[in-house]
């Protein structure tokens, strides 16, 4: 007990250093300048928090069958019953536009929580399968969504021309960031995944000519539903939506046709990425991610195995470029900055590297949860760093750590 006191002390003080400028003081604008308010009663509130959540962990930390049990047991649970688990989110998600409480918010938030679950499941291809830190994923993200803002709105292609196209581009870059990196491994290999990120970012910037800079790129071509598009008023002789199927005009329907497409591409992500890991280059993946040398001297090229996880991931990260182009109508630069790659690595990290239902989990976690506290949304951050601090301390191998082992050998004699 004296030991847990001291540490909670210690960290209050921490908390208390960090809560005086951040918290505590609060710039504002008055018609007389800038004026400096207090909030010493939300710092204390803070420090407090800090204080209660670290002694509450210090006496917890002594309950170690409890703390062992439970990221066994659940993510047992969860690998037991994995396909029913699966069978029934997909009828929800199907379901989802036609139950009594869905509406146009809660379809917007269900397809952005589908986009980071589509690039998670990419990216965890290069670091759950892979095992190679990409802190960059979200220059192939920018890659997609750009290659489709410019093929549509200089060349009017459509938007299922433009997919593939779209993917096969990111792809493209995910070949040229595997030359460079080839030899690097860890917290290398992280920097310098990070720099193409951000020098990506900045050439979107500052190539005004072909992107616009930071003006971005507006007026980018809907998707349609088959050649029929979700406009009120269609041009004469033709036909909309609402029209070709005598329905009332309702802007609901090109959201929920949005949320149908996404759907259908994060299915089909999730899909490759199982077949894929049965496969040969699948099974090189994780042989790479477990010893290199190893993997060597088995006879596989780990140049070729490298090269094709990051294009691989990155092709899946181009198709959801594409689609949240098609989706905003309106791309900027700052739609790929640094904090959204790390969102993505949280995902896979958080929800366990390798396994594909602990990341539909953490994207729910970091993407839908958020929503139901905006009223906290300035402290967002602050939240989504404990919240990563806590799973590193109670789960660290993610909050669905079991993964299922692509190929069981028998003993000898036919024994487990």
């Amino acid at each position: 007990m004296p030991s847990a006191l001291r540490e909670s002390l210690f960290a209050a003080m921490i908390a208390a250093i960090l809560a005086v400028p951040l918290i505590g003081l609060e710039a504002a604008s008055t018609p007389t300048g800038l004026a400096l308010h207090t909030r010493w009663g939300a710092a204390a509130v803070a420090v407090a928090a800090v204080f209660a959540g670290r002694l509450g962990l210090s006496l917890w930390r002594g309950r170690l069958p409890f703390r062992a049990a439970l990221p066994a047991g659940f993510g047992a649970f969860a690998a037991r019953h994995r396909v029913w688990i699966s069978v029934a989110g997909v009828l929800f998600a199907v379901a989802l536009p036609f139950l009594p409480f869905s509406n146009r918010y809660v379809l917007d938030t269900a397809t952005t929580f589908l986009i980071y679950v589509m690039l998670g499941w990419g990216l965890n291809i290069v670091i759950g399968l892979a095992g190679l830190l990409d802190l960059g994923y979200v220059a192939f993200y920018a890659v997609g969504a750009y290659s489709y803002a410019l093929l549509g709105t200089h060349f009017g292609w459509p938007f299922w021309v433009c997919l593939p196209l779209a993917g096969a581009f990111a792809a493209l870059f995910g070949l040229v960031l595997g030359f460079p990196v080839l030899r690097l491994r860890g917290d290398y290999l992280a920097i310098v995944t990070l720099g193409f990120g951000e020098i990506i970012r900045i050439v979107l910037i500052n190539w005004s000519n072909l992107t616009n800079g930071p003006r971005g790129i507006g007026g980018i071509p809907r998707p349609s539903f088959f050649g029929l598009p979700f406009s009120a008023d269609p041009a004469p002789g033709t036909e909309s939506f609402h029209t070709f199927f005598a329905l009332d005009y309702s802007s609901i329907h090109r959201v929920a046709f949005l949320y149908f497409l996404i759907l259908a591409l994060a299915l089909l992500t999730n899909l490759f990425t199982l077949r894929i890991r049965r496969l040969p280059i699948g099974r090189a993946w994780e042989a790479l991610r477990e010893d290199e040398i190893a993997c060597r001297s088995l006879g596989l090229n780990p140049t070729l195995v490298k090269l094709s996880a990051f294009a691989v991931g990155a092709m899946f990260a181009g198709f959801a470029g594409s689609f949240f182009a098609a989706r905003q109508g309106f791309i900027s630069p700052e739609s790929f900055s640094f904090i959204e790659s790390a969102i993505i690595v949280a995902i896979v990290v958080l929800g366990g590297m390798g396994g594909q239902t602990g990341v539909v989990v953490a994207a729910f976690v970091l993407v839908v949860v958020p929503e139901w506290f905006r009223e906290f949304a300035e402290y967002r951050m602050l939240l989504f760093g404990v919240a990563m601090v806590a799973i590193m301390v109670w789960r660290p191998r993610g909050l669905l750590s079991h993964r299922e082992p692509v190929v069981r050998l028998d003993a000898p004699g036919g024994g487990p």
